[in-house]
């Protein structure tokens, strides 16, 4: 009993022992003081993170704020340039002649897009471009961050370039130069470069004046270079100021028509046309044939878009002779009622033989000017001083540009009175010798007709007509514009430039063309000059015809119905009351409808 009552008792012992050992908090596992531990260890990592994170807010914000702003910026935030729209070109009375209109351009990214390589083909076939050259193009400017693809689009177009939303691919607003008359006025316009730049005619010379100053503004693209949102303006856009001119667009079509007709009936190499208002010096219209349309950049070449008005010199044949009449008239030795003695009909000045078409006889300073006589021309001419012949032809404008500012006008050729010789005078009386521009030769007859008054030549509406410079005497002038109207008559060699119910005063012009070693006999320059109403003189005009070849080539078969055409319609245009009786069989104004 015994021994068995103790082996009782050391099984309780170790069962109370174990009790002791793996009960409550025997191996720590339940101790608060282990939970308490664990807890505030948690909870410290917790601090620390807290703090690690507001110290990294804090030195985000502070202390990096700037590098990460520039890295944003770089990223999302654009500064987008605001295009100045052009300003626009009208007539006198407002009709619109240049205007910009918006177009867009695709450029793109070629570091962006390449990264979207597989997106070519779709782009290719938006353009419509080859995608092979289109891959090619891009991956060959890889070191560029900007390359235009397509310019001027239109914008409807644009937007489907748009909607393909391909990465690196972005769009440009930008605005193109629109000419609504076409050919009609492209040689006084001229036109701009595919950036909006004036590079001829008047585009050029007031480009200053039209071209606006662009603007800048910050703005934030998404990846496909939309603007989420205009951050801020950086500089203000300027618009181009407008441009009034001088040209009647009414008499721009009306000379341009009849211009047309004529080169194509006389089929002609070349031609030009200008009418001035005498009052003002404006330019009312300015044509060449051949014309080109500015609208078109395949016809922008060279030799058609020059404005042969302006920048082309000619030896004007006898349109010269009545500024060497009013040379004689001007120094007192000849006047209206002069005679001059042109028998046998031909006279001979050094080696130089000169003959009337016919013996003349002794006439007067009329009848010498409408049967334009180089023997009584050459008299008159060789009768005065060198020095008053040349002051009156520079008075005059000859041998100097216009106050224009037509880009590229020619000053012409007058040599200086002390190198002239006899042969020399007498070529010049007759037109050759010297050589003057269209708008030259207008201006003179404009001169004329403001009774000696040279106003400047205006391309712009003038608003107060300038008083201008004395280059002649009036009663010289006046002189002048009636010994004129002869040519004009029914028995001059004008006769076709007269315009049913107005006088006009004019003459007619027939050169040999220069070539090489002296002059070519069966190559003309056909010109006439001439103001009308002769009682009240309103405009001038002259009209050159070069190389006519249909048969005709003198001054007043070729170019004096062209001159009839066009100034009658521009004086009726105008409102201008007749001066002179109608005839009973009058002479029609073409009207030729241009196709």
């Amino acid at each position: 009993m015994k021994a068995g009552s103790m082996k009782i008792f050391s099984g309780s012992k170790r069962g109370r022992v174990r009790s002791e050992s793996g009960g409550t908090g025997g191996n720590g596992r339940d101790d608060p003081r282990n939970f308490r531990w664990r807890a505030n260890f948690v909870l410290a990592l917790l601090v620390c993170g807290a703090f690690g994170l507001a110290y990294r807010a804090v030195q985000l914000q502070l202390k990096d704020h700037k590098f990460l702003a520039r890295q944003g910026d770089a990223r999302f935030s654009r500064v987008a340039e605001i295009t100045a729209t052009r300003g626009t070109i009208t007539d006198r009375y407002g009709e619109p002649l240049a205007v910009s209109t918006p177009v867009d351009s695709v450029w793109v990214n070629p570091k962006e897009l390449a990264l979207a390589s597989d997106q070519l083909p779709r782009l290719a076939k938006a353009l419509k471009r080859d995608k092979t050259e289109l891959a090619r193009r891009v991956t060959s400017n890889l070191d560029r961050e900007f390359l235009y693809l397509a310019r001027h689009m239109q914008p409807v177009e644009a937007q489907k370039i748009r909607a393909l939303e391909i990465p690196g691919v972005y769009l440009m607003r930008e605005y193109r130069r629109y000419y609504p008359t076409g050919e009609v006025a492209g040689h006084i316009l001229g036109f701009t470069s595919i950036d909006d730049e004036g590079q001829e005619g008047l585009e050029l010379a007031f480009d200053h004046w039209l071209a606006g100053e662009d603007g800048a503004k910050r703005v934030i693209q998404d990846r496909y270079g939309k603007i989420v949102q205009n951050v801020e303006e950086i500089r203000a856009m300027r618009p181009g100021r407008n441009l009034v001119l001088s040209v009647d667009l009414r008499i721009q079509y009306l000379a341009y028509r009849e211009l047309k007709a004529a080169i194509r009936d006389q089929r002609a190499k070349s031609g030009s046309v200008i009418v001035l208002d005498v009052a003002t010096g404006e330019v009312l219209a300015m044509v060449n044939q051949p014309a080109y349309n500015p609208n078109d950049r395949d016809q922008i070449k060279a030799k058609t878009y020059r404005n042969r008005a302006v920048t082309d010199i000619v030896e004007p044949g006898s349109s010269i002779k009545p500024f060497v009449v009013a040379a004689g008239l001007a120094s007192g030795r000849f006047d209206d009622h002069s005679v001059i003695d042109t028998n046998p009909g031909y006279i001979k000045v050094g080696a130089k033989l000169l003959e009337d078409r016919q013996n003349l006889g002794a006439v007067n300073l009329a009848t010498i000017l409408a049967k334009s006589s180089n023997v009584g021309m050459t008299k008159v001419a060789l009768a005065l001083e060198p020095a008053q012949m040349y002051g009156t032809l520079t008075a005059l404008g000859f041998g100097q540009v216009t106050t224009s500012g037509y880009p590229g006008e020619s000053a012409g050729l007058l040599p200086h009175y002390s190198h002239w010789r006899p042969v020399g005078i007498s070529s010049m009386s007759r037109g050759y010798g010297l050589s003057v521009t269209p708008l030259q030769l207008a201006h003179a007859y404009a001169t004329v007709a403001s009774m000696g008054v040279s106003r400047p030549i205006s391309f712009l509406r003038v608003e107060n007509p300038p008083e201008g410079n004395r280059a002649m005497d009036a009663g010289v002038s006046r002189m002048l514009v009636h010994l004129l109207e002869s040519v004009v008559a029914p028995e001059g060699g004008g006769k076709l430039a007269a315009i049913p119910g107005y006088s006009v005063a004019g003459k007619t012009g027939t050169a040999w063309k220069a070539t090489a070693g002296g002059y070519a006999t069966d190559r003309y320059l056909a010109v006439f000059g001439g103001i009308a109403p002769a009682s009240s003189p309103r405009l001038a005009a002259v009209v050159v015809i070069d190389e006519p070849g249909a048969g005709k080539y003198y001054g007043g078969e070729v170019a004096a119905p062209v001159f009839s055409g066009v100034v009658g319609g521009a004086l009726r245009l105008l409102a201008v009351p007749p001066d002179a009786p109608v005839n009973d069989d009058p002479t029609p104004v073409r009207q030729v409808a241009t196709r």
